[in-house]
């Protein structure tokens, strides 16, 4: 059997997305003595330091609500090596048998393929507002685009995860069925129906930080979503509202959906009283 290292797996753009939900076995818990515990959440304590220490990594932590799951943790990395190690270290973190996962999820993010390309949005300032081609003006405003762009696409592809105290997660497919079959629409109606979805999704902005993250190939679904409020009002004001769009009622199936409160990890141990 070869000792050699093991290759890294760090894609050529984007990071590495774990979404890991527990349940706590408190029999198993109660088990440990009062010595074995403190060291137990202590070895968590030090494997949480040691993962946000990471290059590029961050993890996050909430206490889930509902009976669903008791902890969950929310890992960004690039290299899904380094993203395997540590989700099994932290599904040990607190001792055998005292963590048992009831969910799990992988994707990547990715960049969206219907972005407008600096020549569209010249296009349409020229058809919509008038203005001239090769312009001062027009150039200027291609460039304020561009830059706007570009930190669009630095945001999703290695985003600064907030630290908003409510966290909701649920994954997505979109429809193949007989009457909706979102891949057999071309591409251009396929974007204009995307644009509009957008926009509704930018009414929230303030209220609501969006992360979409592409599984195709990698979990059961073809998108993980995660959102970011300060109340859980706005999570269910934006998922009601984006199911009345064309995009969501007519092409899209949403699966299971988990809610988290972000939490400090002395807090989080209170709260799941360990």
């Amino acid at each position: 059997m070869s000792d050699s290292k093991v290759d890294s797996v760090v894609p050529s753009e984007g990071w590495h997305v774990l979404h890991l939900f527990f349940k706590i076995e408190y029999g198993q818990w109660a088990l440990l003595s009062k010595e074995e515990q403190l060291e137990a959440k202590t070895s968590l304590s030090a494997l949480v330091q040691q993962i946000r220490a990471t290059d590029s990594t961050q993890l996050l932590m909430f206490g889930m609500v509902s009976p669903k799951a008791d902890i969950g943790f929310m890992l960004l990395t690039p290299d899904l090596q380094v993203a395997n190690e540590m989700e099994k270290k932290l599904s040990q973190s607190l001792g055998p048998d005292v963590l048992t996962p009831v969910f799990g999820y992988l994707s990547m993010t990715e960049r969206s393929e219907y972005t407008t390309s600096d020549k569209e949005y010249a296009e349409s300032l020229i058809r919509d507002e008038g203005m001239v081609e090769g312009s001062e003006e027009l150039e200027a405003k291609v460039g304020e685009f561009r830059a706007r762009m570009e930190k669009y696409l630095q945001d999703r592809l290695y985003p600064n995860m907030p630290d908003w105290p409510v966290m909701c997660f649920y994954p997505m497919n979109k429809r193949r069925g007989d009457k909706h079959n979102w891949y057999s629409l071309g591409f251009e109606e396929r974007k204009r129906l995307m644009s509009g979805h957008a926009r509704i999704g930018r009414q929230w902005h303030g209220k609501i930080r969006q992360l979409i993250t592409g599984s195709t190939g990698l979990d059961d679904a073809e998108w993980g979503v995660t959102l970011f409020a300060h109340d859980t009002i706005d999570v269910k004001g934006i998922v009601y509202e984006m199911r009345f769009d064309p995009v969501s009622a007519e092409y899209a199936d949403f699966g299971e959906f988990y809610i988290g409160l972000q939490l400090p990890l002395d807090e989080l141990f209170r709260r799941v009283q360990l």
